[in-house]
């Protein structure tokens, strides 16, 4: 098969994972006999540094031509510094999602074997958990109308969902559900907010479509505590925008560590696949970035986006190798044993395909 793939570095330790998942998804296609084409893009920092705005519509065209889009991370400390900056790398992140329609992010928590004490949590609470977030992303507070009045004393940022929106994204859940254990949380604040019972009751008159599917309804606090305790308790759980940002965050640390988690963004046109991490710019250029979130990233496009469960299996197995070897970056380096480069890491990954 022959695949052509955007390749959207970005910023910070973007361009160095990205060239891991490249150097292990080349290797997958040679072993499987598949052809990949990439098509490098600009977004984020670099591309307001290049030709002024954050997602340039050359990117755009690269992006909707393309069979899938592997992405680095984006942002930049004289952007994070400066929140009076006009424009930023993440209004960049924003309009692609919206020009791409990805109004699903797809993000997975699971733990490894291997470093299941890694994890901040007790091995006890945290073992079996097998989750996966399906968070809205084009709609919500993100989107909404936001602006300053009263000479700037007062600032607003309005959440706005629409039926419709509701509908895609638990339409995703539930199919999703279906796959695995028949279990579905619908995560709002209904008790508070007008949007949060939209979601509710749009969710609760599709139930009698999925009969097999047992729904729970839980306030985002409540969930936010239930993470953190009985996190193999959840299976699918569908939530908003900012909901979604927050919890997705929380539960990445039960691994042990946000540089393992992948994720993907899909919807009305080529689906993005990314590590859950920004752009960590105080290692940029010190080769010591965790790679494997982004291979991982890339075994979810072999499966996900091109159908190809054993490529992405094989990926997933020599990840697994490498962590139960201790071929890690610091990050997951024990005390005493040697930490390896981000290439490193990477080049083992090839050599053990």
């Amino acid at each position: 098969m022959k695949f052509n793939i955007a390749l959207l570095a970005g910023d910070g330790i973007g361009p160095e994972v990205i060239n891991e998942a490249v150097k292990v998804s080349d290797a997958i296609a040679k072993k499987f006999n598949h052809e990949i084409t990439w098509t490098p893009a600009l977004t984020g920092a670099c591309a307001i540094d290049a030709v002024g705005v954050p997602y340039p519509d050359e990117t755009h065209e690269v992006c909707m031509k393309a069979d899938a889009v592997l992405f680095g991370a984006i942002g930049h400390p004289k952007y994070d510094n400066d929140p009076s900056a006009p424009v930023r790398p993440e209004q960049g992140l924003l309009l692609m999602r919206k020009k791409l329609g990805l109004f699903a992010n797809v993000r997975p928590t699971f733990t490894f074997p291997s470093l299941i004490d890694n994890s901040p949590l007790k091995r006890e609470r945290i073992e079996g958990t097998d989750l996966v977030f399906l968070r809205e992303l084009t709609g919500g507070i993100y989107f909404g109308e936001k602006g300053r009045k009263d000479n700037g004393d007062t600032a607003f940022d309005n959440c706005v969902y629409t039926r419709a929106e509701v509908q895609r994204l638990a339409k995703k859940g539930f199919e999703l559900a279906m796959t695995r254990s028949k279990k579905l949380c619908c995560v709002d604040k209904a008790n508070v907010l007008e949007t949060s019972r939209l979601w509710r009751e749009t969710v609760q008159a599709m139930e009698k479509d999925y009969p097999e599917v047992t729904v729970s309804y839980e306030f985002v606090d409540a969930v936010a505590m239930r993470l953190v305790q009985w996190p193999n308790s959840y299976d699918v759980l569908i939530t908003e925008n900012l909901f979604g940002d927050i919890l997705t965050d929380e539960a990445s640390v039960i691994s042990g560590s946000m540089g393992l988690m992948p994720s993907a963004s899909v919807g009305e046109h080529t689906s993005l696949y990314e590590p859950i991490h920004g752009s960590y710019p105080q290692a940029t250029g010190l080769n010591i970035a965790n790679p494997l979130a982004t291979i991982l990233s890339a075994a979810m496009m072999f499966e996900d986006a091109f159908g190809l469960k054993e490529e992405a299996e094989a990926i997933r197995a020599v990840v697994n190798k490498s962590l139960e070897q201790g071929v890690v970056t610091e990050d997951l380096a024990s005390k005493g044993s040697k930490a390896y480069k981000t290439s490193e890491v990477g080049d083992w990954l090839v050599a053990n395909l």
